[in-house]
Order: C-alpha cells, then sequence, then structure tokens
C-alpha cells in the first residue's frame, strides 16, 4: 500500500525522527540526563500502524528507507509514535487558513494543555 500521502507522511516522520537523534545527541552531550521516549504524533493512521507493526510491502526505495528508520526508531524504544487526529492538531495554526474561533480553541490548547476546558467565547459579537 503506498499513496503520494502515505510516502510524504513517512519522509516527514523520518526526518522528525532524524531531528530528535541530533536533540537526543546534543542534550547528552551538555550531560542532561533523558528519561522514556520522545513523543511523536502523525495525523495519518495509515502511517502510524505501518511505523508500528512490520508488515507492508512499500514500493518505492525512498519510502522504504524512511519507513524502516521510522520502524527502527520505534522498535527502539527511544520514540513513540502516536495517531492525532487532524481536525484537533495545533499544527495547523501555522499551516491552514482557518476561521478565528477554531484557532482559537487550538491556540488554547497549545498554550494551556494542562489547564481547564477554553472558557466560552465571551468577545463581543458584531
Amino acid at each position: 500500500m503506498e499513496s503520494a500521502t502515505f510516502g510524504s507522511e513517512f519522509i516527514a516522520l523520518k526526518t522528525a525522527i532524524d531531528q530528535i537523534d541530533g536533540l537526543h545527541y546534543k542534550l547528552r552531550m551538555f550531560g542532561i540526563p533523558l528519561s522514556g521516549p520522545t513523543k511523536v504524533f502523525c495525523d495519518n493512521d495509515a502511517v502510524v500502524t505501518n511505523a508500528m507493526y512490520a508488515e507492508s510491502t512499500l514500493r518505492r526505495k525512498h519510502t522504504s528507507i524512511a519507513y524502516h528508520r521510522c520502524h527502527e526508531a520505534q522498535a527502539a524504544g527511544y520514540v513513540q509514535i502516536g495517531f492525532h487526529e487532524g481536525r484537533t492538531n495545533p499544527a495547523d495554526i501555522l499551516t491552514k487558513l482557518m476561521p478565528g474561533a477554531k484557532m482559537h480553541s487550538l491556540l488554547w490548547r497549545l498554550f494551556y494543555w494542562n489547564k481547564d476546558p477554553m472558557p466560552e467565547d465571551d468577545t463581543p459579537k458584531r
């Protein structure tokens, strides 16, 4: 199974894991201890499932290399890949055009993730 979106998501996930590797190395060189895996979230359920279980047959070499890199990181235990719904993804603030209420909701989740739920909007209506 492979499509353009599937392949590009795997390439992006591989790039993120490569950057995580570099950050882990740099933090260890600074003497900062690391505990537990780094959590990486993806909004493509097929990519998350295929990165966690070694049962895919991929047709393109670059996608296969990215797949094996992601699966290796997951299996080694220093990266934990998880699914995150696209409609509640705070990264969309920087990449997609969206209405103000949705952007406000995503910003609230991003900045106040450990607080109470977002209060009702009390701004005056025009």
